[in-house]
């Protein structure tokens, strides 16, 4: 079977180097160069139609650089994501705490993608959108690429009902349901959003499903779909998600808390199907886990 994790993409820019790992070298500093050697010797470094490359190749302005992302020792996520539907067309999928849709940052086997391609045996995958890492809930894929951009279309056009739940503080000051505008940026660290001044970009719908002392939980619809957009909302109206790292404050950096997840759940997905012109509703089967 090819290789599950996708591979990504550089074109070489014009520079001084000799060979094609001089530039990788020199674009990516933070590999050592032995490391590089590594994947030239076992394949990793490819052409644009995936033909191994040799660490002598000499350099030439534009040609497209085909590289797979490593991560030594990558950490182990020990839950499973579960399949509720699979197609021809579309997958969906529901994803546990913890686990990344997509490589990023120190995660590239271990991610819900590359799973997927592995238990299904189909390539040609790709997530219609993304939830957090450490959110749980549901996923689509894009099972085909005939069909990628019907399905791609609902989320701009907001064509797709988006239903989550979350356990937080109370909010005793607002009436709801509540209807929550704002303008939300990139912040600092990178990763990290936040509220501005200026002309709203970005709603979420909200309402009290049930109120259990110091906690309660929440039904969050989100109109617009902008990074961290329900843990921005609830925390800037002082009532942060439980078990939020990011949000009202960044915690310490520390590995994963498997006992606390954010307790923030994508629970429903609905919308008509762009193929068969049929309503469609995905629930997932997981629950939050009542605070004590």
């Amino acid at each position: 079977m090819p290789d599950p994790i996708a591979a990504s993409t550089l074109q070489l820019p014009p520079g001084p180097w000799a060979t094609v790992l001089d530039a990788l070298c020199a674009r990516f500093p933070q590999i050592g160069r032995e490391q590089w050697l590594d994947r030239f010797a076992r394949g990793r470094v490819q052409d644009e139609a995936g033909a191994p490359l040799a660490a002598d190749m000499p350099h030439r302005a534009g040609l497209c650089v085909r590289y797979f992302r490593e991560v030594d020792d990558e950490a182990v996520i020990p839950f499973q994501e579960t399949l509720l539907h699979v197609d021809a067309h579309l997958v969906v999928v529901d994803k546990p705490h913890f686990l990344p849709v997509t490589p990023a940052g120190g995660f590239v086997e271990e991610t819900l993608l590359n799973r997927l391609v592995r238990k299904l045996g189909n390539h040609d995958l790709v997530p219609l959108h993304r939830i957090d890492r450490h959110t749980a809930g549901l996923v689509m894929f894009s099972a085909h690429p005939s069909s990628r951009a019907a399905y791609q279309s609902l989320f701009p056009r907001r064509r797709i009902d988006k239903h989550y739940e979350a356990w937080a503080p109370p909010l005793s000051g607002l009436a709801f349901p509540h209807a929550h505008r704002s303008r939300i940026e990139h912040g600092e660290p990178f990763f990290r959003m936040r509220e501005v001044e200026g002309e709203p970009n970005s709603e979420t719908r909200i309402d009290v499903i049930e109120r259990a002392g110091l906690h309660w939980r929440y039904a969050l619809q989100p109109v617009t779909g902008r990074k961290h957009q329900l843990r921005v909302h609830m925390a800037s109206l002082g009532a942060p998600i439980l078990h939020d790292p990011f949000y009202p404050e960044l915690a310490e950096p520390a590995p994963d808390d498997h006992a606390r997840p954010l307790q923030l759940l994508a629970k429903r997905l609905s919308f008509v199907d762009p193929l068969n012109g049929r309503q469609r509703e995905f629930v997932s089967e997981l629950e939050l886990v009542r605070p004590e």
